[in-house]
């Protein structure tokens, strides 16, 4: 039996890749975060996407994500995905990285497209590559926790490496604008590290059905993952082999870059990782305080779990470091 893997041929944990070796990260920083136009106005003089605002603690969302990943993968094997009309305020915010690892992609055409685009650019430059993605939209309150759990990510690829796997969060209530993950078997990856395959996986389910997916155990899905680029890369040329097929002749031809905008429009979430749950892993995430911060409500109630009051609410010539007091 090979040394590095199990009696069933799973791959051992600690033989495989570690964060260290062969491990990139991929920000996505592409989206146009147009639902949170007017709180970036009020806050920044100007409807920048809510990942360039500085909305919390004197760091932007992405300097924040950047912060958080640092101490797992080193600025060299850090790219972040950005759109070309915001490339002048993305790149005041990307100094600590080569600017060759600045991706800029020509327009928005959805999650799909930008991962496509980036992951088809890390291939090239390491047919190898495994490859934590990271949306920039997120605030969490406990980033070495967080962490730890990126780590535990980075074993089950080691150990399961044709899988996909996500980070899933315990929800506290049935959202109907989240993606959901429903636990399979369990997959016992050692050290006392335990993963799940995946039974099924929704984006964005109808109230009443994501209060059934919360009552069966369900995971919110944070759109955190760990995996192989070239394997995913061989999952979407199967789901979608028209849009593998469309972006390649693009690039064939010279004319990726000026004809873009023409790619169709598909969500990672929504049109790809709904199809093969198959072929997806998760781990369990807890005590990051970890929020999606997609929506002003989801802001605020951070910002009232953290007893403070948001820099918009705030009364004139009131101190910005203001708290909520607990009642008496």
């Amino acid at each position: 039996m090979h040394p590095g893997r199990t009696e069933n041929g799973m791959h051992r944990p600690g033989f495989g890749l570690t964060l260290a070796h062969r491990q990139w990260a991929l920000v996505l920083a592409g989206g146009d975060g147009t639902r949170l136009q007017e709180l970036t106005r009020l806050i920044a003089g100007m409807p920048i996407p809510k990942q360039y605002c500085r909305i919390h603690a004197g760091d932007s969302l992405l300097e924040a994500t950047l912060q958080r990943i640092e101490p797992l993968v080193p600025t060299t094997r850090t790219l972040v995905i950005v759109n070309n009309n915001h490339l002048k305020l993305a790149r005041e915010q990307l100094t600590v990285l080569p600017e060759e690892n600045i991706l800029v992609q020509p327009h928005n055409r959805d999650t799909g497209p930008g991962l496509l685009f980036a992951l088809s650019e890390l291939v090239r430059r390491d047919p190898n590559a495994k490859v934590a993605v990271f949306p920039s939209d997120h605030y969490v309150g406990n980033p070495a926790v967080f962490r730890t759990h990126i780590e535990r990510m980075a074993a089950v690829v080691d150990a399961c490496p044709e899988r996909i796997s996500l980070l899933g969060i315990r929800p506290e209530w049935p959202e109907p604008g989240f993606g959901y993950i429903e636990l399979g078997a369990t997959l016992a990856m050692g050290h006392g590290s335990t993963a799940f395959a995946v039974s099924a996986f929704s984006e964005k389910p109808s109230p009443s059905a994501a209060a059934a997916i919360v009552a069966r155990g369900g995971l919110w899905n944070s759109f955190v993952m760990m995996f192989r680029a070239t394997r995913v890369l061989e999952l979407v040329a199967a789901v979608r082999p028209s849009d593998v097929e469309v972006m390649q002749r693009l690039n064939a031809d010279g004319r990726l870059r000026s004809d873009y905008h023409l790619l169709p429009r598909w969500n990672f979430s929504a049109d790809f990782l709904v199809q093969i749950p198959q072929h997806l892993a998760v781990v369990e995430a807890d005590s990051t305080r970890w929020s999606d911060w997609g929506t002003r409500e989801a802001i605020e109630r951070t910002f009232a779990s953290l007893n403070q009051v948001p820099p918009w609410q705030l009364q004139p010539g009131a101190s910005p470091h203001a708290v909520i007091r607990p009642m008496a």
